[in-house]
């Protein structure tokens, strides 16, 4: 089950899970991920981009940034979707949070285990 957390409570939460994120841009019909440190800073999340994700988001400036699950937060990831631009100097990736959720690790699905028959 995902629990749908507000923009006014995601610098709470970010403080939580701390600056270690995913990016995900698309390059072209490929989705591009990187690592990035993330800040959050008068409403924004800011990070540094790389060229082809500064490049990506020219065209595509729908983002979605992943703090995966932790030893300290084992049940939820967290999914933040936004649109991103570059700053007027071009040194950041500034993203405008649109939506943000906790989603619960594992869902439905059933795990693979290496013993299990391969169909």
């Amino acid at each position: 089950m995902s629990i749908a957390v507000s923009i006014d409570d995601l610098p709470r939460v970010l403080d939580e899970r701390g600056p270690a994120a995913y990016l995900v841009t698309v390059r072209d019909t490929r989705p591009h991920v990187v690592a990035v440190s993330v800040a959050a800073r008068d409403g924004l999340l800011v990070v540094a981009p790389g060229r082809r994700t500064g490049r990506n988001i020219e065209d595509r400036p729908l983002v979605t940034l992943l703090w995966p699950t932790t030893d300290e937060h084992p049940k939820h990831s967290l999914l933040v979707d936004g649109t991103a631009r570059l700053s007027d100097d071009g040194e950041w990736l500034e993203i405008t949070p649109t939506s943000a959720v906790l989603h619960r690790a594992g869902g439905r699905r059933r795990r693979f285990e290496p013993d299990d028959d391969q169909p």
